[in-house]
């Protein structure tokens, strides 16, 4: 069970990421989360979005190169300590992570950890066994309320 993510390509000047936003405005699409890293000429943005075809749709015909990461998510407490038992499951399985950030919702108490890491499956398995709540694009639907 994954998440999709875009990855976006912005070149790295004052105002690009304003740019994109407001491509994103005009055609009414909900960035549910956002991670941006930068490089020396460009940064690459990464957005969880309420429509990923049809956010893919628009930012191609706009000239953005994009592309489509399936990631996970999941819901932790939101509270002192709740990522070191993530971290410790995953590390102990010998799951290698990429990147990874977290954005919070209207559900009180609630986090949510976006992961990108080597073996989806494997990552999801040790998760799941350790009570960990393993989160899909359609979970992430009704926490927005969409």
């Amino acid at each position: 069970m994954t998440t999709k993510q875009i990855s976006v390509f912005l070149e790295n000047k004052p105002g690009s990421l304003a740019e994109f936003c407001k491509v994103l405005q005009k055609n009414k699409i909900d960035m549910r989360a956002m991670c941006v890293a930068d490089a020396m000429d460009f940064g690459i943005l990464r957005i969880i979005v309420d429509d990923t075809f049809e956010t893919m749709t628009v930012l191609k015909d706009e000239g953005y190169v994009c592309q489509i990461t399936n990631v996970l998510t999941v819901e932790i407490e939101d509270e002192p300590g709740a990522l070191v038992d993530i971290l410790t499951t995953l590390g102990d399985a010998g799951v290698n992570m990429e990147y990874t950030y977290a954005f919070l919702s209207k559900k009180a108490g609630k986090a949510y950890l976006v992961l990108k890491v080597a073996e989806n499956e494997k990552a999801s398995y040790v998760l799941g066994k350790s009570g960990t709540k393993i989160v899909s694009q359609d979970d992430l639907a009704a926490v927005f309320g969409a």
